[in-house]
């Protein structure tokens, strides 16, 4: 048998069978870990992914019951649970991708060992699933607040859209980035954790922005997601003019972000991996 035939049977690896199939092949590969984990986080619960929406919603109920025992009406409107949850929803948002993200490598390690599952199948995976469910959660929790309330909500649809694609951004961004120190500095998930507690309070959640005074103000406009939890309110409060929101400065960070991580991610890989 001559040598091109023996050759026609040899596997060729996915970087030379073409553009389409490697698509393809990664394609499979990311909806087949996004599965693995729906099972793995959902399937065993009582209830699987109806937690997803219940844990966001429980906590809004609280806020908007204990504030209306304190205050007449929130800042925005008459509704304690329309403002705390056009805000709230952008920050889980936020907080969920950052930290699946952040464990992407760890959660999948043992698949990473086949060589057709790289890292960033991991992190996609993470990523696209979280975002799913986000925005599944967020538009039922939103459509059934806007049901049930008196108030008659007039939508601007393009701020909300804005809004959550900022907040997915730098999700992204801060878990790739955390995913690598993580693994080479163990004392700093630790760290993150306790010096981003107080992110809660600082990304204008409980009151608007206008609300502080002009030295917190100064020094909130630095926490991007103070615009994202701003801009998200627009959507449902066309009344308010959040004047202090910079969609460029928030790109800007979440893109800086997202550019360190990868890079990071690319070179230390391996490392992080065997950590």
């Amino acid at each position: 048998m001559s040598d091109t035939a023996d050759d026609e049977h040899i596997p060729q690896p996915l970087e030379a069978r073409g553009p389409d199939n490697l698509l393809w092949v990664r394609t499979r590969t990311i909806f087949a870990l996004m599965l693995r984990e729906m099972s793995a986080r959902y399937g065993k619960s009582p209830g699987g992914y109806m937690w997803a929406v219940l844990e966001p919603l429980g906590m809004i109920i609280v806020l908007s019951f204990a504030f209306s025992l304190v205050l007449r009406s929130p800042s925005l409107g008459n509704s304690f649970i329309l403002f705390y949850s056009a805000a709230y929803i952008p920050f889980i948002f936020y907080s969920n991708i950052q930290r699946f993200a952040g464990a992407a490598i760890n959660f999948s390690k043992q698949l990473l060992k086949y060589p057709i599952v790289s890292w960033l199948d991991a992190v996609m995976a993470r990523v696209a699933l979280n975002a799913l469910t986000g925005l599944l959660v967020a538009y039922i929790i939103m459509t059934g607040i806007l049901a049930l309330n008196d108030t008659v909500a007039v939508l601007d649809f393009e701020p909300m859209i804005v809004a959550m694609t900022l907040a997915l951004l730098l999700g992204t961004g801060v878990g790739l980035t955390n995913c690598v120190l993580f693994a080479f500095f163990p004392a700093w998930q630790n760290t993150w954790s306790i010096a981003t507690r107080p992110l809660f309070l600082a990304s204008a959640i409980l009151y608007i922005y206008e609300d502080l005074p002009p030295m917190a103000q100064a020094v909130l406009w630095y926490n991007p997601l103070a615009h994202v939890t701003g801009m998200m309110r627009t959507g449902f409060f066309p009344m308010y003019e959040a004047q202090y929101i910079s969609t460029i400065y928030v790109l800007s960070f979440a893109l800086i972000l997202n550019a360190l991580g990868f890079m990071l991610m690319r070179r230390h890989h391996k490392e992080v991996l065997n950590r």
